[in-house]
């Protein structure tokens, strides 16, 4: 082989080691972006915890979704939805018939079902009408419960705990920013755990657990 071609070759085998680098980086650089996507979602391919979360976001309006963006969040919100029985959907579909009925402002970042199904109704990066003056610098999350006591069953609170957890990685908080809507404004929401303290102090223990064992994954 003589000199000529050996400098090719050596200039071809440089150039592809050069875009195979950086297309890992291209690569790894949106695998990160999507965990800071607008709408809260990440790479679904990335493995990273996320509970799988059914996306349905209201229609932009003054009653659900006004569109307006949070401050930088500094809490996750929990409330539950105050109507035994009623199903996420149900919920979801309440707040998305308030651009038309105009009753009230009502959302929700999140609502957690019966059976332990999570709806997305409001990107992270949006004020929801949940928290009153906390509005603007918090995540909130409506909890469904199938009696007047407030009590999640097993399937709902296991669902919570994991969005509880995923959603403090994701937005950089810890199991001490999570609060209940009582915290914010003395209101009895959500019931059960305002009425039984312990029960509010073991969730908040079971988040913890569930944050050091997926950090422990990493």
């Amino acid at each position: 082989m003589n000199e000529t071609k050996l400098r090719r070759l050596t200039f071809f085998g440089c150039v592809i080691v050069l875009v195979l680098t950086l297309f890992g980086i291209i690569f790894n650089a949106c695998r990160g972006n999507g965990r800071r996507s607008p709408y809260g979602q990440p790479d679904p391919n990335y493995d990273d915890g996320r509970p799988y979360i059914d996306v349905q976001l209201l229609t932009p309006n003054d009653y659900s979704r006004p569109c307006l963006p949070t401050e930088k969040l500094k809490g996750i919100v929990i409330h539950y939805v105050g109507n035994p029985g009623s199903t996420a959907q149900a919920n979801r579909d309440y707040f998305e018939g308030l651009k038309d009925s105009r009753d009230t402002h009502a959302s929700s970042n999140f609502i957690v079902g019966l059976e332990g199904e999570i709806i997305q109704c409001i990107p992270t990066n949006e004020i929801a009408y949940c928290s009153n003056e906390r509005n603007s610098d918090t995540v909130s999350i409506e909890v469904c419960h199938e009696t007047a006591d407030g009590k999640f069953n097993a399937h709902t609170y296991s669902a919570l705990v994991n969005l509880t957890g995923w959603l403090c990685m994701y937005l950089d908080l810890s199991p001490k920013d999570v609060i209940r809507h009582y915290d914010v404004t003395g209101k009895i929401c959500p019931k059960y755990y305002v009425e039984h303290e312990d029960a509010w102090n073991t969730f908040i223990d079971d988040v913890k657990v569930w944050i050091r064992t997926e950090k422990s994954r990493e």
